[in-house]
């Protein structure tokens, strides 16, 4: 389906997977639509309600019988069973910030900026590049994959990769850096970022080409 260009509102970049937000700086934008959150448990099947013996509620005489004493008293009945609530299967809000192949990389930095500005935990964002990989991802790899995909299994910061590295989970966020790669590639790394978000699917980009390769391939 194609997608609808928003104008984005991101107004300055704060490189590197760690950035932090400057102090004083609030968001310009609105914030994006946040993840499922936790919801309260609910009450324990058989828990115990009001005393219904308590003083100063009259009862009358015992008035049971030899056989009434007998029989056995009352069980309460058994609590059904609780029910799985569904997985939720709702697509993940979609944003198309225009950027051209050279300044995808830019766009995307951006982006995390503004999602850490306005709330969003390092942990729930993965930004994904369908050319070269970003920066942080090349240093980081530089040392070897095993501490690099240590990072990521750790799941507290910010994470780089590849957009067709199976190794990447996904999160509540997702922002893909349209940076490079043959149309073919990036027709299926599209669909591929939009089953790892959740909640949100950020993709910097040329907007005709990304509405063209979304439309033929996905």
């Amino acid at each position: 389906m194609p997608l609808i260009p928003e104008e984005p509102q991101i107004h300055e970049s704060v490189p590197g997977p760690r950035a932090t937000p400057a102090a004083g700086r609030t968001a310009p934008t609105p914030r994006p639509v946040p993840g499922p959150g936790p919801r309260p448990a609910p009450r324990r099947p058989g828990s115990p309600g009001p005393n219904r013996g308590s003083a100063g509620t009259s009862s009358a005489p015992s008035q049971r019988t030899t056989s009434d004493a007998a029989k056995p008293a009352p069980t309460a009945p058994t609590a059904p069973a609780a029910k799985t609530a569904p997985a939720s299967t709702a697509a993940p809000q979609i944003q198309l910030i225009p950027a051209s192949v050279d300044g995808a990389l830019d766009a995307a930095d951006e982006a995390v900026d503004l999602l850490l500005d306005s709330g969003r935990a390092p942990s729930d964002i993965l930004v994904l590049t369908t050319g070269d990989q970003h920066p942080w991802a090349a240093h980081e790899l530089s040392f070897g994959e095993a501490s690099y995909w240590a990072q990521h299994d750790a799941g507290d910061d910010v994470f780089y990769a590849a957009a067709d590295a199976d190794r990447a989970k996904g999160r509540s966020v997702v922002v893909v850096a349209v940076n490079g790669g043959a149309d073919d590639a990036v027709a299926g790394a599209l669909p591929q970022a939009m089953s790892r978000a959740s909640a949100l699917l950020i993709v910097c980009g040329d907007p005709q080409r990304i509405n063209t390769l979304m439309t033929a391939g996905v």
